[in-house]
């Protein structure tokens, strides 16, 4: 990540955990529902479907988690809010091209909320007071490394890698903008 998360986020998301474990949980579901719509998208692309069906099961095991974790703490899902993050950042995908390079905009929009979903999921355990949150997020910031490594992967092996990453440059810099410019709120994930 070009910017990193302004440290008051961590503080903020420590006094709304009941919010954040919420947004987390729709992130979880949107994760899954994004690998299976890109499955579906590149179904004769065949490293696509080999690499995306294990990891909608994990973010789908994810999701149980988080709803666990809530129900264990009285807590309630609640109503799905908006992603504003995930809305300007889809928004920056080119149009057009060949199905390899759509492939590509999409890898690397999905790369980069799994990046910054690990690097809040290693703010939260390494701040909270709760140990108990600070094991779950440890264990889940691992998970989404591995994710976003994927998704670059998977851009590299239907696309030149010198092409690949420019384009990785130019989205690192359009999320540092979105990032820079969206309000610290310590209610969700993004």
């Amino acid at each position: 990540m070009k910017l990193p998360t302004d440290p008051r986020w961590v503080n903020l998301a420590g006094k709304t955990i009941e919010d954040v474990l919420a947004d987390h949980a729709f992130c979880e579901q949107k994760a899954a529902s994004s690998c299976i719509s890109m499955i579906v998208k590149y179904s004769d692309f065949e490293k696509v479907v080999e690499v995306l069906t294990p990891v909608v099961a994990e973010e789908w095991g994810h999701f149980e988690r988080v709803i666990r974790e809530l129900n264990k703490r009285g807590m309630q899902l609640g109503k799905q809010r908006k992603d504003e993050y995930v809305i300007q950042l889809s928004q920056c995908k080119k149009k057009g091209g060949s199905r390899e390079q759509q492939l590509m905009e999409d890898c690397m929009v999905n790369a980069l909320i799994e990046a910054r979903s690990c690097e809040r999921f290693k703010m939260l355990w390494k701040n909270l007071d709760d140990e108990k949150l600070q094991k779950f997020y440890h264990d889940l910031m691992v998970s989404e490394a591995n994710h976003y490594v994927n998704f670059i992967d998977l851009a590299k092996e239907y696309n030149p890698e010198e092409e690949v990453k420019k384009r990785l440059e130019e989205f690192l810099e359009m999320e540092a903008d979105i990032i820079e410019n969206m309000e610290v709120r310590g209610d969700r994930v993004h």
